[in-house]
């Protein structure tokens, strides 16, 4: 059973239709993505799992039993549309959002401190917020998201406005985070990021669920069950009959590189085996699995 479970959850303002019967399980320990394009839902989807608004139908489960406000001090939100009291020093910002979600002043001291620490940032506590940086208020805001330590992250495009560097430092905390127990639903359009990060998404599109399940299950699901081969060789390579064909063969310098496209049935193995049979010395061969961009991109443009 999942941490989270939203089941046929619909929600329309007015004539516009923002979610549509879309049914979602959030695995528990997982980093969880959630995806679509812009005005897709997604945003919308997140503020009912946050009771900042009330679905039309449909019901959300938390640990199994339906979603209550007290569960809502168990979810850490950072949303994208970020916002810190521009006036209040960085520290009683903090402070305050941190006690917000239950932390005594003495727990919350002591958490904001470590966190300051490992994000380098022990020298901010008495600057005015509107003398941050846009990244560094991120930081500020990433840290007040999580420091209460909740069981459920809802983070949307957490790396937004980050360097490398920074973006970096996220994505290692996101990491440690899952590794310490705690659920994290990541809504992003960094698709790298969703390959790099997620256990499993959604894609939403339209107000409909369009697509779920793992990343790995997913991206080969979309194959199209091809193997790209590197070679040497005197001559190209030649189709093997009901194993595969040879889409193309690129030659540089008598290092060639092809792509063959397996018969139905086939496994790797069988033409790796085919391959070995024919005059060419092998360098490497590999499975062409499509990124989750590309996927993105297809099913978004069919819809």
């Amino acid at each position: 059973m999942g941490m989270i479970q939203c089941n046929e959850i619909c929600k329309a303002f007015g004539p516009k239709v923002a979610l549509d019967h879309v049914t979602v399980d959030i695995p528990k320990g997982q980093i969880f993505g959630l995806l679509g394009p812009n005005g897709a839902g997604k945003t919308t989807l997140i503020r009912i799992i946050n009771r900042i608004t009330i679905p039309n139908a449909g019901e959300v489960l938390f640990d199994g039993r339906p979603i209550t406000q007290e569960d809502v001090q168990r979810i850490g939100y950072l949303p994208e549309e970020r916002g810190l009291y521009r006036k209040m020093e960085v520290g009683d910002q903090a402070m305050y959002l941190a006690q917000l979600k239950g932390m005594s002043q003495r727990d919350a001291q002591a958490e904001l401190k470590q966190w300051f620490v490992r994000f380098g940032i022990q020298d901010w506590w008495k600057k005015k917020v509107e003398e941050l940086s846009k990244g560094m208020a991120q930081k500020v805001q990433f840290i007040t998201t999580v420091v209460h330590k909740p069981s459920l992250m809802i983070l949307d495009e957490p790396f937004s406005g980050f360097d490398p560097v920074n973006a970096e430092l996220i994505r290692k905390e996101i990491l440690r985070l899952k590794d310490e127990g705690a659920t994290i639903i990541l809504s992003t359009h960094n698709m790298e990021s969703v390959e790099e990060l997620c256990d499993s998404i959604a894609l939403i599109n339209k107000s409909k669920l369009v697509i779920s399940g793992g990343v790995d299950e997913i991206r080969h699901r979309y194959g199209n069950n091809n193997i790209e081969l590197v070679y040497t060789g005197e001559t190209a390579l030649e189709a093997a009959l009901g194993c595969f064909a040879v889409l193309s063969d690129v030659n540089n310098a008598g290092r060639h590189t092809a792509v063959l496209s397996l018969e139905a049935g086939v496994k790797p193995n069988q033409a790796l085996q085919a391959v070995l049979e024919q005059d060419v010395n092998i360098n490497s061969f590999r499975e062409l699995i499509p990124r989750m961009n590309d996927i993105f991109i297809k099913l978004v443009t069919e819809a």
